[in-house]
C-alpha cells in the first residue's frame, strides 16, 4: 500500500470525525431549538459527510482493483447517495 494514499485516507477520516463531532455538538446544544442558520449548517455537515464517505468508498474500490486511489474525486452532493442509515 502506498504511503501517499494512506495519508490522504487518514486526512479524509479525520475530516469525517471533525464533521461528526460538530454535528453531534449542534444536535446536543439545541436539539429542539435549532436556529435557521444551525439547521442550514446541519444540512451542509450532512452533505459534506456523505461526500467524504463517498470519496473514501471510491478510493477503496480503486485500490481494490489496482487503480490509483488518488484519482478519486469528491462528487457534487446531488450525485452522492445518502450513507446515513
Amino acid at each position: 500500500m502506498g504511503g501517499m494514499s494512506d495519508s490522504q485516507e487518514s486526512s479524509i477520516l479525520s475530516r469525517i470525525s471533525d464533521l461528526v463531532s460538530e454535528e453531534r455538538d449542534l444536535r446536543e446544544q439545541s436539539e429542539h431549538r435549532l436556529t435557521p442558520e444551525e439547521r442550514q449548517r446541519m444540512r451542509r455537515l450532512e452533505q459534506e459527510l456523505d461526500q467524504c464517505w463517498d470519496l473514501l468508498r471510491q478510493r477503496r474500490a480503486r485500490e481494490e482493483f489496482g487503480d490509483d486511489p488518488d484519482a478519486a474525486h469528491v462528487r457534487p452532493a446531488g450525485e452522492v447517495e445518502d450513507y446515513r442509515q
